[in-house]
C-alpha cells in the first residue's frame, strides 16, 4: 500500500518537523540551563513535537467534509472516564454533542527506552479501558461507540533494535517477546492493542533524527501503516458525516 503522493509529502513534512521541533527545544533548554539537556529528558520536557501529525491528521478530516470546528486539537480535549475524572486526549472529534472519535500521538527516542516504553504501554492500555468504562457507563450518552487510535513514532537508533533480554525469575513470558527488541514490542503494542479492540486502529513509525530532518521514515508493519490508519478514521468520519447531513440539512462547511 502506497500513499497518495500529497499525503506522503505532509507526512514527511510532519516527520521533519518533529526532529526540527526537537532540537529547537533541546537547544533552547540548553541555553536557559546553562547545559545541554540530555536527549530523555528534553523528549519529556520538551513536547510539542507531534504537532505536525495532529496538523496533519486534522487538515485530511476536514478535507474528508468534517467541520474544522468539531475537530479538537488545542483545548477542550478532556473527556470523562470510569477510573480518574477525566482524560485528556491529543485530538477529539466531537459532533453535534457525540463523541465521533479520540487519538494519542505519542512519541520516544533514545537513550532510555526501557522505563519510557513501560509507561506507554501502561498509559495506552488504561486510556482506552478508561474510556470504555465511561463509555460502558453512558458518560457520552447518545454517542455511538467512538473511534479510538493511536500513533506512535519511535527513534530508530540501536538501542530501539537491538534485542531485549528479558527478566523471568517466576514464569516465562510469551514467545513474541523473546529477543525482541523494543521496536518489535512496540509493533507487538499496537497489533495487540487494535485486535482487542482497545483501539480501532494504530499506526507505528520508526525514523533516525540524521535522516528524519530530510522526512524520512519507515513502516515496520504494513497492518499498523499509516494509510490504513488514516483510512479507517476516514471511514469513520465520513459515515458520520452524512449522518449529520441527513439529520441537519444545509451547508456545514470544512474550513
Amino acid at each position: 500500500m502506497s500513499l497518495e503522493p500529497k499525503i506522503e509529502r505532509r507526512l514527511r513534512a510532519a516527520i521533519q518537523e518533529f526532529w526540527e521541533t526537537r532540537e529547537a527545544q533541546a537547544t533552547r533548554q540548553g541555553v536557559q540551563t546553562g547545559r545541554k539537556d540530555t536527549g530523555a529528558r528534553s523528549a519529556v520536557t520538551g513536547g510539542a513535537q507531534m504537532g505536525g501529525f495532529i496538523s496533519l491528521v486534522r487538515y485530511l478530516l476536514c478535507e474528508s467534509g468534517i467541520r474544522r470546528a468539531e475537530v479538537y486539537c488545542q483545548s477542550s480535549l478532556e473527556l470523562p472516564g470510569w477510573y480518574r475524572p477525566e482524560k485528556k486526549w491529543d485530538l477529539l472529534i466531537v459532533s453535534d454533542g457525540q463523541v465521533v472519535a479520540g487519538i494519542e500521538f505519542k512519541s520516544q527516542v533514545g537513550p532510555s527506552f526501557g522505563n519510557n516504553y513501560n509507561n506507554r504501554t501502561e498509559e495506552a492500555i488504561g486510556s482506552a479501558t478508561d474510556l470504555w468504562a465511561a463509555y460502558r457507563e453512558g458518560a457520552f450518552a447518545p454517542s455511538a461507540r467512538p473511534w479510538l487510535g493511536y500513533l506512535m513514532m519511535l527513534e530508530e537508533v540501536p538501542g530501539s533494535m537491538k534485542p531485549v533480554r528479558n527478566r523471568e525469575p517466576h514464569f516465562k513470558v510469551f514467545p513474541e517477546f523473546v529477543q525482541a527488541s523494543y521496536a518489535k514490542r512496540y509493533q507487538v503494542l499496537l497489533t495487540k492493542l487494535v485486535r482487542e479492540r482497545l483501539y480501532d486502529s494504530a499506526c507505528f513509525l520508526l525514523s533516525d533524527r540524521v535522516n528524519g530532518r530530510k522526512g524520512k521514515y519507515s513502516e515496520p508493519d504494513p497492518e499498523l501503516g499509516f494509510e490504513r490508519f488514516i483510512a479507517s478514521l476516514l471511514a469513520r468520519a465520513a459515515a458520520m458525516a452524512r449522518t449529520v447531513a441527513k439529520q441537519f440539512p444545509g451547508p456545514h462547511p470544512a474550513l
